[in-house]
């Protein structure tokens, strides 16, 4: 029997609308000269992480940045290339926030808190202004409005964007106000750095054990809060979409500590990806949402068709989103249009030479449009699409599958953002906060610049202004270096004959055909128990050489599989205890007759959370979740 307890998310008080003006009113303030007395670690530099260095640090407070790589501008959030949504209705379209707040909450299946989600929406339009000011080159209609198209789950063009570069472009204006404030002597970097353990002291979290990547050496940092910006844990099934680097480790190890970890079986699958093309990948390479605009998604109606798609007839042709969802067409967001996708292939309708590919046509549109109109839109996506696969997809129709891309999934968090361990705060993709059991298209740059720019300066500010003065016990953080110490000298021990990446390629397969797209309590059940035996085989088998002091990637590796073996136990679990199919998370014993998710809002409208303890085992919290302004209905985009 499992112990079931309550969490409280912290929610302000007051009608929706006005909660987050009543928080930032009623919130604890530090004075400008106090400020400089405080430091504040930030974990990852992407957009979450360098946008709450840069506004922390121009607030005055000290900052510490700590990232993997060489440069914040390597951080991933270059790779959400379609755009970033706002509430502007500069299409006079119907927008406005409510419908934004809306949108965001069907989209995720009713599974997200009203509160920070209305949030959300509200800060969306003060991210345009704030990344214009920075010139961030969003494109413009020919009278100079910024320019919008249309993403998944969404009737209105609320979608800004740069072509297929508004991440990278949102990360730039990011990096140069962040270089602002370390030229300012606010903010320090420390690249090619990994978070490996969270310094609790006095129940507060007080610092970070890290470790050079070029050294190897250990060591301790201190500060009076730590913000975890690290991104998501989707390299769990070995192929995603996700960089190779991306990994869980900063947000687990703070799991281990004391903070909660959310619904961790919440897991996008995107339905626009280059599939597959051998054993051989180490990763999987995701076409921007937003070729769904323009782009119409068929396969044929003949059953293993192997016609080139040019020498398919229209009437031979199936566009079956465009049949099955006629409101929305290709615009239904990501995990129908993922688990359509699969449903045809399963059927025998898949094209390419594995059969598991569906059509993404751009021919109406380059009819319509011209060349040059489709290369404006989209010219460096269909440019990366041809040096990947060799094909043009100007004359001949993308092949695209899903694959693992963006995790809802994360550390616990309450409205301020903060976790479970007092003075850890989450932000971004690291925390479970906005999106439901499904992302829409487009919210994941909203919401890491919401929580950078917006948020986390006021909330933070909130928690230092009532910090007691505590005297930090040293000994606290000795042991964490000590504990890490050991961990990596356990990880070198480590003699036997298969390499980290067997062990963590097998891993991902046994998430993707057990717990991935679809799953079922056979499948759940069967995940669990390789998933344990695939921790001993690690702890038994793998070889790990070389040593701690130089740059040792297998050593790297090791440390973030042995992360993913556990976070993959509890994903299952978590899958397994959800008797009810909502969003991205689909049991097969739970579908409509028309083989959509059927939600249970009766036994699970709420939040799991997950309280680490010794010997691998969980205990389960929840937080309710309740509906004032949008009451939860079966989702329908037909």
């Amino acid at each position: 029997m499992i112990d079931i307890h309550p969490l409280k998310s912290s929610i302000p008080e007051g009608p929706l609308a006005e909660k987050w003006d009543n928080y930032k009113f009623s919130a604890r303030l530090v004075n400008p000269s106090n400020r400089k007395k405080f430091e504040i670690i930030v974990v990852g530099a992407g957009l979450a992480g360098a946008s709450a260095s840069a506004s922390l640090g121009e607030l005055g407070y000290n900052v510490k940045t700590f990232f993997i790589h060489d440069s914040p501008r390597r951080a991933h959030s270059i790779a959400a290339q379609g755009g970033i949504n706002a509430a502007k209705n500069y299409a006079n379209d119907g927008d406005s926030v409510y419908r934004l707040f809306y949108d965001t909450i069907k989209g995720g299946d009713f599974r997200a808190r009203e509160a920070n989600v209305y949030r959300l929406a509200q800060i969306s339009n003060q991210i345009i202004d704030h990344c214009v000011a920075q010139g961030v080159p969003f494109a413009r209609e020919y009278g100079g409005l910024l320019a919008n198209r249309s993403f998944g789950g969404a009737q209105v063009s609320r979608t800004f964007y740069a072509r297929g570069q508004t991440g990278q472009q949102l990360l730039l204006g990011a990096y140069g106000s962040l270089m602002k404030q370390v030229d300012q002597g606010k903010v320090t970097l420390y690249p090619y750095t990994e978070m490996l353990d969270l310094i609790v002291s006095e129940g507060h979290a007080r610092g970070i054990v890290a470790r050079d990547l070029v050294t190897g050496e250990v060591t301790i940092h201190t500060a009076h809060a730590v913000l975890v910006a690290s991104g998501g844990y989707g390299n769990v099934f070995y192929l995603s979409t996700n960089a190779m680097n991306s990994n869980v480790t900063a947000a687990w190890r703070c799991h281990k500590r004391g903070a909660y970890f959310a619904n961790p079986s919440f897991v996008q699958i995107h339905p626009t990806c280059i599939p597959q093309s051998g054993e051989h990948q180490s990763k999987l390479t995701l076409m921007s949402e937003s070729l769904r605009n323009d782009g119409r998604v068929w396969v044929p109606l003949k059953k293993e068709d192997s016609r080139l798609p040019q020498d398919i007839p229209e009437e031979e042709r199936d566009y079956y989103l465009e049949r099955i969802y006629p409101a929305f067409g290709n615009l239904v967001p990501r995990d129908v249009a993922s688990r359509q996708a699969k449903f045809q292939v399963d059927q025998g309708r898949g094209v390419g030479v594995s059969g598991e590919a569906v059509y993404l046509d751009f021919t109406q549109a380059l009819r319509n449009q011209g060349i040059k109109g489709i290369r404006e839109k989209y010219g460096n996506l269909f440019s990366m699409y041809e040096r990947i696969t060799g094909e043009n997809p100007y004359k001949t129709p993308m092949r695209i599958f899903p694959a693992v891309h963006y995790t809802m999934g994360g550390l616990w968090v309450d409205y301020d953002l903060q976790s479970t361990v007092p003075g850890l705060f989450v932000l971004g993709e690291a925390n479970f906060s906005d999106h439901g059991a499904n992302r829409l298209g487009a919210s994941a740059l909203m919401q890491g610049l919401a929580d950078g720019y917006f948020i986390a300066p006021a909330t933070v500010g909130n928690y230092l202004a009532g910090l007691k003065e505590e005297s930090l016990n040293l000994e606290d953080c000795e042991r964490a270096k000590r504990e890490t110490e050991d961990r990596l000298t356990k990880l070198l021990n480590l003699k036997g004959s298969q390499s980290v990446d067997q062990i963590h390629r097998k891993l991902g397969r046994i998430l993707w055909d057990f717990s991935g797209m679809i799953r079922s309590e056979n499948s759940l059940k069967k995940a669990l128990e390789q998933v344990r035996s695939l921790r001993q085989e690690f702890w038994n088998e793998a070889v790990v050489p070389g040593q701690n002091d130089y740059k040792n990637q297998e050593l790297e590796k090791a440390g973030r599989v042995a992360d993913f073996l556990e976070l993959g136990e509890i994903l299952i679990r978590d899958a397994l205890i959800r008797e009810e199919s909502c969003g991205c998370h689909f049991r097969e014993e739970y579908q409509t007759q028309d083989n959509e998710a059927l939600r249970n809002d009766e036994n699970f409208s709420h939040v799991t959370a997950w309280e680490w303890s010794e010997e691998n085992k969980w205990r389960e919290w929840r937080e309710p979740l309740s509906f004032l302004k949008v009451k939860p209905s079966q989702r329908s985009y037909k």
